[in-house]
């Protein structure tokens, strides 16, 4: 049995960090229970969340749970756990102790069963066993409830209700589903109220509630009749009768979804690239987090290129190398050609091609600076106002295992990754 939260909290915090970004997201992790990652797509919001919770677990300690619903499983992957599911695994001691951390807490992990979860959820909220029967097995509702707007975000709210009320984890890390609106996920339990309270069901049902349909629907329902057959219209009606009687479960645990988003133990974690589209995109969202007063505790800055591109002498140096390429090229050319090695590389390393690389290197300078410069504009309007910014840098290729989570994690927290091998003590 794990100790009390508020045990493992004081402990880690009191404990020695490297730098000022350790302290408070330590601080930050230590005051709450449910850390929800969002933002746009892309932008490395599962790695982000991963990363975040191997490394609560790591040096923190306590146990430390991560769901994701990311459909690509990489989670799994690189945790070097194979498949996931609702039911959490927990990442063994060995799998830190390979790459060199001793973990002062432990590491769980889940992957969101959509088929698994709406089931679970139709039995919680069913009024007895035999109506969750005829909801399971209508042929409706397989592709209603996998296909429902807003279903994915529910239940993936839902979900972490659950795991929060069974009080088995210190610290949960949710991984939000990919929307083509981040805002979706907010909205989603108050959605899911709406829907069981529209008119919508109201007036697909109340014809077969009573025998009495009146001189306004008449002729709608004589036209579907026609066109779709009373039966679909009877299987349809069916169908959103029994979904009906879930309707008070439903309401009742949105708007407890609804609060333990606002609570204090609850902080959000906005990750983002700092290219246009996903840094306005997590600019809205850090603005409706804002209105709706839910607390954002960490903004992760993803993939950002080095500052030193935008160093002004290393601008200076760019331009002398564009502008005198050609009188390089003829000092440089003889020096590279005896490093060339090869049979005929002497020949070939003429000053001609020495300046055409001379000229692509400092025009590709000259591109990446003017990046790195709207990103670093575009780091300046997201993080103001905002206390725990952390910066990752851009890496090439993708995190494939744990070693790598816990580099990324170093890097959130601020610090120079420890190489995979090398024990932390």
């Amino acid at each position: 049995m794990s100790p009390p939260r508020s045990t493992v909290r004081k402990r880690a915090v009191s404990e020695p960090v490297a730098s000022e970004t350790a302290i408070e997201i330590e601080q930050l992790v230590a005051a709450k229970e449910v850390v929800v990652a969002c933002g746009p797509g892309g932008v490395g919001k599962t790695t982000t969340a991963a990363a975040l919770a191997a490394t609560v677990a790591a040096r923190v300690g306590g146990r430390v749970l991560v769901l994701t619903v990311d459909p690509a499983k990489r989670l799994a992957d690189a945790l070097g756990i194979g498949a996931l599911g609702n039911e959490a695994t927990r990442i063994p001691t060995s799998a830190f102790t390979a790459v060199g951390v001793r973990p002062k807490g432990e590491l769980h992990a889940a992957m969101l069963d959509m088929s698994e979860s709406w089931d679970a959820l139709v039995r919680r909220h069913a009024p007895d066993a035999g109506t969750a029967k005829q909801i399971l097995a209508n042929p409706l509702y397989q592709n209603i409830s996998r296909r429902f707007s807003q279903g994915q975000d529910y239940i993936a709210m839902e979900r972490l209700y659950e795991l929060h009320e069974d009080g088995d984890y210190d610290l949960l890390v949710v991984d939000t589903p990919p929307s083509r609106n981040a805002l979706d996920l907010l909205d989603a339990p108050a959605r899911m109220q709406e829907f069981f309270s529209s008119r919508l069901l109201h007036w697909l049902t109340i014809p077969y509630r009573s025998r009495l349909v009146n001189a306004a629907s008449r002729p709608f329902y004589s036209v579907a009749d026609r066109v779709l057959g009373s039966q679909l219209l009877q299987d349809l009606a069916d169908f959103f009768i029994l979904l009906q009687t879930m309707r008070d479960g439903f309401v009742a645990r949105a708007d407890a979804v609804d609060r333990l988003l606002r609570d204090v133990r609850t902080t959000f974690l906005l990750v983002t690239t700092l290219e246009a589209v996903p840094g306005r995109e997590a600019s809205e969202m850090k603005a409706a987090l804002a209105s709706r007063k839910l607390h954002l505790g960490l903004l992760v800055c993803n993939k950002v290129l080095p500052t030193s591109l935008t160093d002004p002498a290393a601008a200076r140096a760019a331009d002398v190398v564009a502008e005198d390429a050609a009188a390089l090229s003829e000092k440089l050319a003889p020096a590279l050609a005896a490093k060339g090695g090869s049979a005929g590389s002497d020949e070939e390393m003429t000053p001609v091609v020495v300046e055409r690389v001379l000229e692509e290197v400092a025009q590709s300078f000259s591109n990446f600076r003017q990046v790195a410069t709207r990103e670093a504009e575009l780091l300046r309007e997201l993080s103001a106002s905002h206390d725990v910014t952390a910066i990752v840098p851009y890496q090439a290729g993708h995190i494939t295992d744990l070693a790598g989570l816990l580099q990324m994690g170093a890097r959130i927290w601020g610090e120079t990754p420890t190489e995979p091998g090398r024990a932390k003590r």
